[in-house]
């Protein structure tokens, strides 16, 4: 029970690596808020945690949204009185060519996965340093944070944006005792992009050393290191979780899609 007692806010906690870092976070005693756009989603998430025994609580949040933030952080507030761990899940995906990349693509890939980040942790230190208990701030970036993948700058830079907020914010903030880190997944099974195909699944995992694509679960384990005591004297580092794929390519041959 590393987190017991700890309370957790998990952005975009409804679905993927959210829900599975949500769900491991409740197997080592934290208090769960599950911070989605979507409802259903975040509802979902919290019942699997309470069917459980875990305590959980769903609210809908736009983390692009700054009044949408506060709000949430005060609900938060009001209902478990302090916030323990932060996790900037939230995130989008997606390709497009570089030459019929709209400015709204852009703009919408960046608020979400760079902006949002920012935002969530902004509103979440203040409450931090008001209460001054410390904590930890768990932002999830991506391999392409340093190594790009054809039709996809909107998303390699926000990306990489996230890793150099992760630096910069554990260097504000170290002085209050939190510590910021982020994790840098490889290709995750997170429930989509076609993963239900054997051929698919195989297709990804033989470009990774370890032979096969991460589960959400294989993130949550690294989130909860990075939340737990274990982690006190680590602070603005990125922990790659792909199975050795950094290792092996000096840049991303990613399979046709």
């Amino acid at each position: 029970m590393r987190l017991e007692d700890r309370v957790a806010i998990v952005t975009g906690g409804g679905c993927g690596i959210g829900r599975g870092i949500a769900l491991r976070f409740a197997e080592e005693g934290a208090q769960v808020v599950i911070a989605d756009l979507s409802a259903e989603l975040g509802q979902e998430t919290a019942d699997l945690i309470q069917a459980q025994g875990g305590q959980a609580l769903s609210i809908p949040t736009d983390v692009a949204r700054r009044d949408r933030v506060e709000a949430m952080v005060q609900q938060v507030i009001r209902t478990f009185g302090r916030v323990d761990i932060l996790v900037n899940n939230a995130g989008l995906t997606g390709r497009a060519p570089l030459l019929e990349m709209t400015d709204d693509e852009w703009d919408r890939m960046l608020a979400v996965n760079l902006k949002g980040p920012f935002l969530c942790s902004q509103v979440v230190v203040r409450e931090m340093v008001r209460l001054q208990r410390g904590g930890k701030i768990i932002n999830i970036a991506s391999v392409e944070s340093t190594a790009a993948a054809p039709d996809q700058a909107h998303y390699a830079a926000s990306k990489g944006g996230v890793l150099m907020l992760t630096r910069a914010l554990a260097c504000d903030l170290a002085r209050y005792r939190i510590n910021v880190n982020a994790i840098g997944p490889g290709t995750v099974d997170s429930g989509h992009g076609g993963f239900d195909d054997p051929a698919v699944r195989e297709r990804y995992g033989s470009r990774v050393p370890l032979g096969r694509v991460a589960l959400p679960r294989d993130v949550a384990n690294a989130a909860v290191f990075l939340a737990s005591d274990e982690a006190e004297y680590i602070t603005g580092v990125i922990l790659y979780v792909d199975g050795g794929t950094l290792n092996r390519y000096a840049g991303l041959e990613w399979p046709a899609s």
